[in-house]
């Protein structure tokens, strides 16, 4: 029997990208998967790529919707396992140069996002002894140019998930991190021009020299996967960083 054979999971953000790799992941690894994406119709076609479980969209900046939604995937699975919180956006942005729209907007999504789907999720999670896994970035533990704002919400993620992880210990609800350096997806590939521009760097060049290669969706979808399987039993409070030694090195 495969690690999440039967688990019930919902996963925000993913329509495509990263969410959609970790809901295909899980598919294939025995897990029944509620699609939940802002785009209505990348997330059904995800799901009938995928063969998910069903669809259960929202803005996760509304927590009406984010309610609904997580309700909505616990009807149609008959409760509910695993929340990966990976609906997010980015701006590329010199930081005193955004718009206060801007910062609002992204705090919003990734933040607050991030909130009230563990919120409405954590109660469905405390009956079946579940466990959270939030979609952070290497950008919550260090500082990139350009990227001022989000940095500081994938750091607020992060403590989000510590300071979760240990109010719902006594529960046996697990909460974890992962912490991606560039991947191959649509967001990294929006902020190319710009940080070829910051520093004077062809993108490929700045990649192979500080983590190798470009991680790939199925990266972070695996360890996704294990902190969510029942092998990561003793781990919670966890920050997983994935970048090929981009945060390990001086030079």
């Amino acid at each position: 029997m495969s690690e999440l054979e039967g688990k019930r999971v919902f996963v925000t953000g993913s329509g495509a990208g990263i969410g959609k790799a970790i809901a295909a992941l899980f598919t294939e690894r025995g897990a029944r998967v509620v699609i939940s994406d802002l785009n209505a119709d990348a997330a059904k076609q995800a799901a009938d790529e995928i063969g998910a479980a069903g669809v259960a969209n929202c803005d996760v900046t509304d927590e009406g919707q984010v309610q609904a939604a997580v309700q909505q995937a616990v009807d149609l699975l008959g409760g509910l396992d695993v929340l990966v919180n990976n609906a997010g956006i980015e701006v590329s942005s010199p930081l005193l140069q955004q718009s206060t729209e801007s910062f609002d907007k992204i705090f919003a999504v990734n933040v607050r996002g991030t909130f009230v789907t563990m919120k409405a999720a954590i109660p469905h999670l405390v009956e079946a002894k579940g466990n959270i896994v939030n979609i952070a970035s290497i950008a919550g533990i260090g500082g990139s140019p350009l990227l001022g704002s989000y940095c500081a919400t994938k750091a607020a993620v992060i403590q989000l998930t510590r300071v979760a992880a240990v109010e719902m210990r006594p529960t046996g609800v697990r909460v974890n991190a992962v912490c991606p350096g560039f991947a191959d997806t649509a967001m990294v590939e929006r902020l190319v021009p710009d940080f070829e521009a910051a520093t004077q760097v062809p993108f490929g060049d700045l990649v192979a020299a500080k983590q190798g290669r470009l991680g790939t969706p199925q990266d972070i979808a695996e360890v996704t996967a294990f902190l969510a399987s029942d092998r990561a039993s003793w781990i919670t409070g966890s920050h997983y960083v994935l970048d090929g030694g981009l945060t390990a090195s001086l030079v």
